[in-house]
């Protein structure tokens, strides 16, 4: 399954690895805003983001033809003699404008999954842009998804106490994919843990 199908998820193939075999997307640089050194090499690097099926230029096509279809009733109804129906035409695009907007904008939601050889970084935008990062060790860290993955399934990751839900926006297949690639890269990282 290709992951850019319906959400941007994308894995960086370094030191050999890829997060899901056959789809390997060159090395991003990382976030200037990132508490991972710059030189870092990255065993899995994911960005996940709400799908989002219509493009701006979808969007004001969208609106245009509501505006031009409502505009073209209203002048229908007001010649008719009902003048106050070209307001209720009015509110509604109004009121899809506005959905559309906030639609939008929860879309701006991020979640950032890095694994190096020491640490495990989940970091999680809103889509007010507030940052929380959440720092795991590698070799403690389970990834738990609830089976079989369906719709009200949740991805986590828990250590030491610790819960962190991922991928909320994700579908069921999604999710599993993202969970299996995740596990493999844990053991990956994992077994090629240096001798101490």
């Amino acid at each position: 399954m290709n992951y850019m199908t319906n959400t941007a998820i994308r894995t960086a193939n370094s030191a050999g690895y890829s997060g899901n075999a056959g789809y390997d997307f060159p090395m991003r640089e990382p976030d200037p805003a990132s508490a991972i050194e710059p030189s870092t090499v990255f065993l899995f690097d994911a960005v996940l983001t709400p799908n989002r099926s219509l493009p701006r230029a979808g969007f004001w096509a969208v609106m245009a033809a509501v505006v031009t279809i409502s505009t073209s009733l209203g002048i229908f109804f007001v010649l008719n003699g009902a003048w106050p129906v070209l307001g209720f035409f009015g509110l509604d695009v109004a009121l899809l404008y506005v959905a559309m907007r906030w639609n939008y904008r929860a879309g701006r939601l991020t979640e950032i999954v890095r694994l190096t050889p020491d640490a495990l970084v989940v970091r999680r935008i809103t889509a007010r842009g507030q940052s929380r990062q959440w720092r795991f060790n590698p070799y403690w860290v389970r990834v738990e998804l609830d089976e079989p993955a369906e719709h009200g399934s949740v991805l986590t990751l828990t250590s030491h106490g610790e819960r962190v839900e991922l991928g909320a926006f994700l579908a069921p297949e999604e999710r599993l994919d993202f969970a299996n690639a995740l596990r493999s890269a844990l053991a990956a990282c994992r077994r090629h843990a240096p001798a101490i």
